[in-house]
């Protein structure tokens, strides 16, 4: 069956939470267990059989990053891959109306839809057989997970007939409890879709034209799938929820990128176990698991992870201690230094003996279905403990402690933080 997937990148005004990080390169490129976000988005769209072609969906100004990124990935996966650029931010649904004749080019049967800034097992080839046994072949799917009842209510919730798995009810966002099945932002869509998206459309515009003496700011093709199309499709019979145990998490903020590293990590010692770096004679010490970039260069005296992710060209010194955090390429740790909870940014120095440690947001170990929060940046006045971030050119001296703080960019410190967001 001839298929396609969609993969949702949002936009530069996107990602606010993400910064400084998402100041150096676009969000879906920031790597997340050694590899850019998005392409574990597009490894597990290429494994699927029948896939076409894989198409990502922004209002990102194409760049030289994300172009080489296309070039090489369309190179490894043997997918044709490109980039189709919204000319303002148009929505989940708006963007894939938008481009729907390009989406249906070719003959697509059938279509995936995936949020980039999701992490995930991506059971795709999952989905399509549920399809199969469940619902016509016009029927779309969403993905679903299991979470508690409290955290449930900061996501799109499902209701389903427990025998078939329709989806009777949706609501995103509810202030009250409806249900602790929550939509992962992964969906399996026909060529049907686009009729409600339409219907969705046309309304839009028929309510602007009533309004004309609003100010003109809204547009009839801003869509969102969630609140504008499940709503209204759910209880028709066209829409099935695929309920799935494996692991999935959303990466809205830096804090749920060390999380989501984690979780892919875990997972290539059954998937790229060759990614995962192995304790050798004259080689460092590997505790879990643990991603090294080939062009890094680790003293045989530093001890690593778990849970750790080293960039391209990084040097790691003698002595140094790096557990659950992301170094990103070009940085420096010097000798004795300790990053526990810690993004060290791009080129990014620490001196020596220096201690970068941050507060994980880690979700409750103890409650299977517990999610990461996305927490907001200050609580009553006060910055939110979190993981420490520095931005990329940072220079941390020798002998000074960093604590749950945000260092932006090409900064150089002279003195220990606390608690600060440092300008």
């Amino acid at each position: 069956m001839p298929l396609k997937a969609v993969i949702l990148i949002g936009g530069p005004q996107k990602g606010t939470r993400f910064r400084p990080l998402s100041f150096e390169v676009p969000k879906p490129l920031f790597p997340v267990a050694g590899v850019p976000m998005v392409q574990h988005h597009i490894e597990a769209c290429a494994k699927v059989p029948g896939m076409k072609e894989i198409l990502l969906m922004g209002f990102y100004q194409p760049n030289e990053a994300l172009s080489r990124f296309l070039v090489s990935a369309q190179q490894e996966f043997k997918v044709p891959i490109r980039y189709l650029q919204e000319y303002a931010a148009l929505g989940t649904g708006g963007g894939i109306y938008h481009f729907r004749d390009q989406i249906l080019s070719g003959g697509a049967e059938a279509f995936f839809v995936l949020n980039a800034d999701v992490c995930s097992e991506f059971p795709l080839q999952e989905m399509l057989e549920f399809r199969q046994q469940h619902g016509d072949v016009h029927s779309f799917v969403i993905l679903g997970t299991t979470a508690n009842r409290t955290q449930a209510l900061n996501y799109g919730c499902i209701v389903a007939n427990a025998g078939t798995q329709e989806v009777q009810h949706y609501v995103e966002k509810p202030s009250t409890f409806v249900s602790e099945i929550i939509n992962c932002g992964i969906y399996l869509f026909t060529p049907a879709i686009f009729q409600h998206i339409g219907e969705v459309f046309q309304r839009n515009q028929q309510e602007l034209a009533l309004e004309e003496s609003s100010n003109g700011w809204q547009r009839a093709e801003v869509i969102r799938l969630e609140q504008d199309v499940f709503t209204a499709l759910a209880g028709s019979g066209k829409l099935y929820v695929y309920k799935t145990d494996g692991f999935w998490s959303q990466i809205k903020s830096a804090g749920s990128a060390i999380y989501a590293s984690r979780l892919y990590l875990n997972q290539y010692s059954k998937s790229h176990p060759e990614r995962l770096a192995q304790n050798k004679p004259g080689g460092p010490v590997i505790r879990g698991n643990v991603y090294i970039h080939p062009t890094a260069s680790i003293d045989s005296t530093a001890v690593l992870g778990p849970n750790v992710s080293i960039g391209e060209g990084v040097t790691v010194g003698a002595g140094v201690r790096v557990r659950e955090s992301i170094v990103l390429h070009g940085a420096s740790l010097h000798d004795h230094t300790c990053v526990l909870n810690t993004i060290v940014g791009w080129d990014s120095t620490i001196g020596r003996w220096a201690r970068v440690e941050g507060t994980p947001s880690d979700p409750n170990p103890n409650d299977p279905y517990a999610k990461i929060d996305s927490e907001t940046l200050f609580r009553d006045g006060r910055l939110t403990p979190s993981i420490t971030i520095l931005g990329c050119s940072v220079t941390i001296p020798a002998e000074v402690v960093i604590l749950n703080s945000i260092v932006l960019p090409h900064k150089e410190l002279s003195r220990s933080y606390k608690n600060q967001i440092i300008l």
